[in-house]
């Protein structure tokens, strides 16, 4: 059995993927679930996180977003039975690589598939809901009539928050960096307010926002990265159709909230957006199997409709993840078993 694994010998060094070989799992043990895995996404690997987490290793698992059915349970769970099928995000320490045929995971990982979302939707839309949802709802106070920027919203993360936004009565402002992504946002329904073309740099995103609020700005930002210098001192590799950091604060309104992907950027009104932050510590564990719940709910109410590619098998796995990891595709790729 084999599982996709990468190793990275020194923090500047770039990340290299591996399939290796995998012996077959023990006895399952008290409080985890042996999973057949049907279906797993792909999303960029944070190694800066892993490292500062003091969690390198020689080889890391890949593949955390998964879908699949219950082979065998431990005496201690009590959430499901075999042939269950479930689908869940397994936690940055787990040993197991969700690009493999089986896994194990702690129960409290992983909630019920609805029947009608298919494997690769729920794999694919697990973990932008979460971070939608830890945007939108915990580190600001999203409700309806509220005025929201969403940058990027054609990325998979940006698809699934205007849906969330839309569908809680919310007034939603969008950027599209290029034709595709403008059409992509002007064909979602419920319609947005307002798609502010990028492509040729940010100059209107502020005075776009300012009108459609009657000059108020907007009440949430939840911004795709952002500069925090000028461009003279900015690094080459940052892309220069990100908004600086005063353009933003220019167009929030008055207890404004903005929730940034960009981790050197916190302050009072600053949140950073880290999903992750669900799985360091158990005390939030009822609140994160909510969500997954909610996610996996509107996902089969059709609220939310994530932007897929088509579904590849596992073997062309490792060339798929270099691709992610340079950050080049649009839509969430997903492995299907």
């Amino acid at each position: 059995m084999k599982g996709l694994y990468f190793q990275q010998n020194s923090p500047n060094e770039e990340i290299t993927f591996v399939f290796q070989e995998r012996e077959n799992l023990p006895v399952t043990e008290k409080n985890y679930v042996k999973l057949q895995v049907k279906a797993c996404a792909l999303s960029r690997i944070n190694a800066k996180l892993l490292a500062e987490m003091k969690m390198e290793k020689e080889l890391f698992p890949v593949g955390r977003e998964v879908a699949g059915i219950v082979l065998d349970v431990g005496s201690k769970v009590s959430f499901f039975q075999p042939d269950d099928e479930v689908v869940g995000i397994l936690p940055l320490d787990s040993e197991d690589p969700g690009l493999c045929e089986v896994v194990r995971v702690h129960e409290h990982y992983l909630v019920h598939k609805p029947e009608k979302v298919s494997w690769a939707e729920a794999a694919g839309a697990v973990r932008d809901g979460v971070q939608a949802y830890t945007a939108l709802h915990y580190l600001s106070p999203l409700s309806a009539g509220k005025a929201v920027l969403i940058m990027d919203g054609a990325s998979t993360l940006g698809t699934i928050a205007i849906q969330l936004a839309l569908h809680r009565g919310a007034k939603v402002i969008s950027t599209a960096s290029s034709l595709e992504d403008k059409q992509h946002l002007e064909r979602l329904r419920p319609p947005i307010a307002r798609v502010v073309d990028v492509s040729h740099g940010n100059a209107r995103v502020a005075e776009s926002c300012l009108e459609e609020t009657g000059g108020l700005g907007v009440d949430i930002v939840l911004d795709a990265g952002v500069r925090l210098y000028s461009e003279d001192d900015e690094p080459a590799r940052k892309s220069q159709l990100l908004p600086h950091k005063h353009d933003i604060l220019t167009l929030l309104g008055v207890g404004g909230h903005w929730v940034t992907t960009e981790e050197n950027l916190q302050g009072a009104t600053v949140a950073f957006l880290n999903d992750d932050v669900w799985n360091l510590s158990n005390v939030q564990q009822g609140k994160y199997l909510c969500i997954l719940k909610d996610v996996m709910e509107k996902l089969s109410a059709g609220v939310f409709r994530p932007r897929l590619e088509e579904p590849i098998p596992l073997h062309e796995a490792k060339v798929s993840m270099e691709v992610v990891q340079k950050n080049q595709g649009r839509k969430k790729q997903v492995v299907q078993f």
